[in-house]
């Protein structure tokens, strides 16, 4: 059996109340998002939700494997917390705050330490996210938006000299990018193969022709015959590829076969 709660089946939190939302406050993850000097912010999609569900399934089937290796073997509860599967994403910060009393803060759009990376605004009032904090890259980005003297100068030539001028970097990006459009200054720095992405919206997601060609825009038949545009199948298995075949149920539609099964009356 499989069994998902806020707060898993054991231990003090075991009874109390819990939505994924809780699970990403109490796991860590709220505190990190958002602005250095606002409030913590939701990340915009139940995350939380989402990975216990992602751990529910890996935990069903190592529990099923397990099964299938000993047949003597009997089944097990698969215990998935929502605040743990959060809490799990949290990278080194448990060793980091163990042996240094370091605790991470909210830091917006860039990566702790890591430079450059960040978002940057275009001409068109777009958004590109570029990660140039490889060494190489640092140097190709630099000389692809006409800094070669950065990109020669010792100060940068690694990470730690980077990170202490974090904020010049981002401004001399940022500089550069407001002159072009997105879609230019992307194809620029794609040419210098530069780690480069447009901040996307659903809407630029649904035409977007790389999604397309993965299958990942697929259509799905509505009860009404109707077709509805649906994400398609994570991950491409290369022998058995997954497909989209059920919608789900309408609202209520199983409603009166659950309740014979329950021996409820149609009274």
């Amino acid at each position: 059996m499989t069994r998902i709660s806020g707060y898993g089946q054991t231990g003090p939190y075991r009874d109390k109340a819990g939505f994924g939302s809780v699970g990403e406050s109490i796991g860590g993850l709220r505190y990190l998002t958002g602005e250095p000097d606002q409030p913590p912010v939701r990340v915009g999609v139940p995350l939380g939700d989402s990975l216990a569900a992602l751990y529910a399934v890996s935990g069903t089937l190592m529990a099923l494997r397990s099964r299938d290796r000993d047949p003597m073997r009997k089944g097990q509860y698969v215990d998935v917390a929502l605040h743990e599967s959060v809490f799990s994403l949290l990278e080194g910060m448990l060793p980091e705050y163990d042996l240094k009393g370091l605790v991470r803060e909210r830091t917006g759009s860039i990566l702790p330490g890591i430079a450059p990376s960040n978002t940057y605004e275009c001409a068109d009032g777009k958004y590109l996210v570029i990660a140039g904090n490889g060494d190489s890259i640092f140097k190709r980005l630099m000389r692809a938006i006409e800094r070669p003297d950065l990109a020669d100068d010792p100060q940068y030539a690694t990470n730690q000299g980077r990170a202490e001028k974090v904020e010049y970097l981002d401004q001399v990006i940022g500089e550069w990018t407001k002159k072009y459009p997105l879609k230019e200054a992307q194809k620029i720095l794609d040419e210098a193969r530069i780690p480069v992405g447009p901040i996307y919206s659903i809407q630029d997601i649904a035409h977007d022709e790389h999604y397309q060609a993965r299958d990942m825009l697929v259509k799905a038949q509505l009860p009404d015959g109707a077709e509805v545009m649906v994400p398609g199948v994570v991950p491409k298995l290369s022998e058995t590829p997954g497909s989209i075949e059920w919608v789900g149920p309408e609202l209520g539609q199983h409603n009166e076969e659950i309740l014979k099964k329950k021996n409820y009356s149609e009274s």
